[in-house]
C-alpha cells in the first residue's frame, strides 16, 4: 500500500521525466525534518564517488560521497557527472509541518498525510486544508486518510494545530496524483454488416510510473454487460445480427477495483446484407398462359438478410402490382402481357431482377368466310375467291381450308379457278394459334359451312366470257379485319388454290359488326395435344 508511514528503507522522492539522478531520503517523508536525522542519498549515472552536493544552491563541502547525514535546514541537491541534477529535497525546522510520503502517488493508491510539531510535541485541534478550502475533520487526529487516491485529491495541502501556548500553520506542500491508465476510448468499425465478425477494442495507455498494473476491460450494450471483465481489451463477436445494434462504451477498472473509467457511448447500427441475385420463375414455364388461365409468378432471392418486402411492377409502372414473393394471376387477360419485375428490400438497400416477359395469348374465335352468304351458286368456269378471318387471336395464326371435311389448302384466302363441278359442296375455314414453339397447347376454330354449287353453263356463256375473267369477290363485311400474316401455302391438287397476302405483322384482331357491335366469343375452342 502505497504511502504507508511504516515503510522502511530508501524511496525515490520523484521522478523526473528525462532526468536519471534521484535523492532519496530517509525517513521517506516531504518535507523532511531536521529532528528526524535525515540522510539523503544520490543515486544516478557515472563513476561512483564523483557526486557533487548543493543547499541552498551553494556547493557544499562533501565532494565525492554518495550519501550525507544532513544537520541543517534547506534545500539540498546533488549531481552525478552523466545524469545531471536530482529534484531538490526540502528539509524543514518549522514549528509545524505537514508531511507527505515520499513516493509516486497514482490513482486508487492510499496515503496518509500527517501533521506534527517540532520535536514531536503534542499538537491539538489539526486541522486540513485544500487550496485554503478546510477539510473538517476531528479536533484529535493529527493525520489526514486519503483513500482511494483520485486526480481531484491533487492540490497543495496545509495544516493548522494548536500547541499549549499558540497556535501555528504549516507551510503548504504539494500532492500530486497521477492518473493509473488513461480514459479508455472505444473502437469500433463503422456499420458493420450483419454476418460479419465484430471486434470492439477498450484502448488504454497504463501510466509510465507503473506500467504494468493489471487492469479489466469491461464491454457494455444499452447499458447492459455483454463481455468481460477480462484482461484483454478486445471483444469479438464472430457472426453479427441486426439484434446487435445499439449504444456500446467500455470501462477499464485496477484489478482491485477503486479505479474505474469509462470511454464515450459510440451507437452501431448493423447493416443487413444487401438482397441481390433476384431472380424470377413462372408456373407455368415461360410465362405464357391462354386468355382466363391462371398464372404465378415467384420471385427468389440468392443472397440478403431480412426481413425482406417484395413489391411487384410491369414495364415501368410505379405503383406495385403486388407485394410478397408470389404474384398471382386467377384469370390471365389480354391486358396483362407485358415484362414483369420483382423489387426486394430490406429497409437498407434495393435490388431488382430482370424482366420476365408475359404473353397472354387469345385462343381464335369468330372464324369467318367472305363472301359470308351460307350458300353460293356460280357456273363453270367462274373465279371464285374465298377470304378466311378472325375475330379475336393473338398470331400467328394459321388457317386452313377444308372441303367436303377433307384438308384442302392453307392460308388466309382460297381461290378457286375456273370452277368445276367437282369443285361443288361444303367449305370450312380451320383457324388455329398455339402456345410456345413447342406448341403444348393448340386452339382451332371453325367457320360456319359454306355450300359452294357448280353449275354448268351453255355454250353461248361460255363464248361470251372472256378468258380468265374472274368475278370479283365479296367485300368484306364493315370493320372487318382480315389476317395477312404469311402462312406457307400448299396445294391440294391444281385447284383450288391457296395464296397469301402482303405480311403485316398482326397480333390479333377484332372484327366488329355493322353499328360497332362486337361479335360474341360463341365458338367453343378446345385444347388439342
Amino acid at each position: 500500500m502505497a504511502g504507508d508511514t511504516g515503510m522502511a528503507g530508501k524511496v525515490t522522492l520523484l521522478l523526473w521525466g528525462a532526468q536519471s539522478t534521484q535523492l532519496l531520503v530517509e525517513p521517506p517523508w516531504t518535507p523532511a525534518v531536521l529532528w528526524d536525522r535525515v540522510t539523503l542519498t544520490c543515486k544516478g549515472s557515472g563513476t561512483a564517488g564523483a557526486t557533487t552536493w548543493y543547499k541552498d544552491g551553494q556547493r557544499l563541502g562533501q565532494e565525492g560521497r554518495d550519501r550525507i547525514t544532513v544537520t541543517e535546514r534547506g534545500t539540498y541537491t546533488c549531481d552525478r557527472p552523466g545524469s545531471g541534477l536530482s529534484p531538490p529535497v526540502r528539509v524543514s525546522n518549522e514549528r509545524l509541518v505537514l508531511q507527505v510520503p515520499a513516493v509516486t502517488l497514482l490513482e486508487g493508491d492510499t496515503v496518509t498525510l500527517r501533521c506534527r510539531g517540532m520535536l514531536d510535541m503534542s499538537v491539538t485541534r489539526v486541522r486540513f486544508y485544500l487550496d485554503e478550502k478546510d477539510l473538517g475533520g476531528s479536533f484529535r487526529g493529527t493525520e489526514l486518510l486519503l483513500s482511494p487516491l483520485q486526480l481531484h485529491h491533487s492540490g497543495h495541502y496545509r495544516c493548522r494545530g494548536s500547541f499549549p501556548f499558540w497556535a501555528s500553520v504549516s507551510a503548504p506542500v504539494t500532492v500530486t496524483v497521477h492518473e493509473l491508465f488513461t480514459v479508455p476510448r472505444l473502437d469500433i468499425p463503422s456499420e458493420p454488416t450483419e454476418g460479419t465478425p465484430l471486434n470492439l477494442s477498450c484502448l488504454s495507455t497504463p501510466s509510465p510510473l507503473r506500467p504494468q498494473a493489471p487492469l479489466l476491460h469491461l464491454f457494455y450494450r444499452d447499458g447492459q454487460l455483454v463481455g468481460g471483465p477480462q484482461e484483454s481489451p478486445q471483444l469479438l463477436v464472430p457472426a453479427v445480427r441486426v439484434s446487435h445494434s445499439g449504444t456500446y462504451s467500455c470501462q477499464v477498472r485496477s484489478k482491485v477495483g477503486t479505479v474505474q473509467k469509462s470511454s464515450a457511448r459510440l451507437h452501431i447500427r448493423v447493416r443487413r446484407v444487401p438482397p441481390s441475385g433476384v431472380s424470377l420463375w413462372a408456373q407455368p414455364p415461360g410465362a405464357q398462359v391462354a386468355l382466363g388461365d391462371r398464372l404465378v409468378l415467384n420471385c427468389a432471392v440468392a443472397a440478403g438478410t431480412g426481413p425482406l418486402s417484395f413489391s411487384w411492377h410491369r414495364g415501368g409502372s410505379g405503383a406495385p402490382l403486388g407485394t410478397g414473393p408470389r404474384l398471382e394471376l386467377h384469370h390471365a387477360g389480354d391486358n396483362d402481357s407485358g415484362h414483369y419485375h420483382c423489387r426486394v428490400s430490406n429497409g437498407d438497400s434495393v435490388a431488382e431482377s430482370v424482366p420476365l416477359n408475359v404473353t397472354v395469348l387469345v385462343p381464335v374465335a369468330n372464324v369467318t368466310i367472305t363472301p359470308s352468304t351460307l350458300a353460293l351458286q356460280v357456273r363453270a368456269g367462274d373465279p371464285v375467291t374465298l377470304h378466311c378471318s378472325v375475330h379475336v387471336g393473338s398470331a400467328p395464326v394459321t388457317f386452313t381450308w377444308l372441303h367436303n371435311g377433307q384438308e384442302v389448302a392453307l392460308g388466309p384466302l382460297l381461290e378457286l379457278g375456273d370452277t368445276e363441278r367437282r369443285h361443288s359442296g361444303t367449305y370450312q375455314c380451320m383457324a388455329t394459334n398455339q402456345l410456345g414453339q413447342d406448341g403444348h397447347r393448340v386452339f382451332r376454330a371453325l367457320s360456319p359451312k359454306l355450300a359452294l354449287e357448280v353449275t354448268p353453263q351453255g355454250p353461248w356463256n361460255r363464248a361470251a366470257r372472256k378468258p380468265q375473267e374472274r368475278a370479283p369477290p365479296d367485300p368484306p363485311e364493315e370493320g372487318e379485319v382480315l389476317y395477312t400474316h404469311v402462312v406457307s401455302a400448299r396445294q391440294m391438287g391444281a385447284s383450288p388454290r391457296a395464296t397469301t397476302l402482303q405480311d403485316s405483322q398482326v397480333t390479333y384482331a377484332e372484327l366488329r359488326r355493322p353499328h360497332g357491335r362486337l361479335r360474341e366469343l360463341s365458338d367453343i375452342y378446345g385444347n388439342v395435344l
